[in-house]
């Protein structure tokens, strides 16, 4: 799988990178990934729990090969985490962070057109789960025409599917 990642991964960031850089995460930037997390403000972490931020669970995630670590870069300024979790039932969960200092520039529409193509290319439906809570994300995506409400789960989340128009 790894393979087939670099090849859509190398023609999606080509054509997408605009005023920042967009990549795999390396081992060297884990570092800079917690650094980056720790450095958001607390309530902005809130609904974002897709694995621990330690330096042992990032590093337990990069070599996970069912995650796909990716980040967004400011020059050597790690700016923006998002990632894949694929699955053997050919789905995959999504999400993003985007520091507080950087969101509104764009970034996050850069960052769902990697995930979603990488997705897609390979055959994988993609998946996310959303609180109803948290209103950044709400209004963020209540502007993606890729975003469709499969269905609530409890305590006010929702599973949605982003899927081809």
């Amino acid at each position: 799988m790894d393979y087939a990642i670099t090849g859509v991964l190398h023609h999606l960031i080509q054509k997408e990178s605009g005023n920042y850089n967009y990549r795999k995460i390396a081992v060297s930037d884990l570092n800079n990934l917690q650094i980056l997390i720790n450095s958001q403000v607390k309530d902005d972490l809130k609904f974002f729990n897709p694995h621990g931020f330690d330096l042992k669970s990032l590093e337990r995630q990069y070599k996970n090969p069912a995650f796909l670590m990716m980040g967004a870069f400011d020059g050597d300024k790690m700016i923006g985490y998002f990632f894949l979790r694929f699955f053997i039932n050919k789905k995959c969960f999504v999400g993003r962070l985007i520091d507080k200092d950087y969101r509104g520039k764009g970034i996050g529409q850069v960052m769902n057109t990697i995930m979603y193509e990488t997705a897609w290319k390979m055959g994988f439906r993609c998946l996310s789960t959303i609180s109803k809570n948290n209103e950044m994300v709400m209004k963020a995506h209540a502007r993606n025409p890729y975003m469709k409400i499969l269905k609530e789960l409890d305590n006010d989340y929702l599973l949605v599917e982003f899927v081809r128009q």
